[in-house]
């Protein structure tokens, strides 16, 4: 399973809008991914309410993974997003 820790780049951490940009973000990724506190469960990384109720907070770690095929890719291009605060994915990462 690929997986990458990276720290939550957004000032108000993954909540309303960076979670929208993150959402949007994995799902047109198109593989399957999840992504938790460094010290949680994981929930899907495609589903809003399950990214808010994560409550992840700006400088904490997260993980994302996933064991599908080019999953290396699409968690190098979230994590960048992620580590940035981003307020989209570049087309260039």
């Amino acid at each position: 399973m690929a997986e990458r820790r990276v720290n939550v780049g957004w000032a108000e951490g993954l909540h309303a809008r960076p979670a929208s940009i993150f959402v949007r973000a994995a799902t047109a990724a198109g593989v399957p991914m999840t992504i938790a506190k460094a010290d949680g469960n994981p929930v899907n990384a495609a589903s809003m309410l399950a990214v808010l109720g994560l409550g992840a907070q700006g400088g904490e770690e997260i993980v994302l993974a996933s064991d599908a095929e080019g999953a290396d890719i699409a968690l190098d291009r979230l994590a960048k997003l992620v580590a940035e605060g981003l307020e989209e994915l570049p087309e260039t990462v």
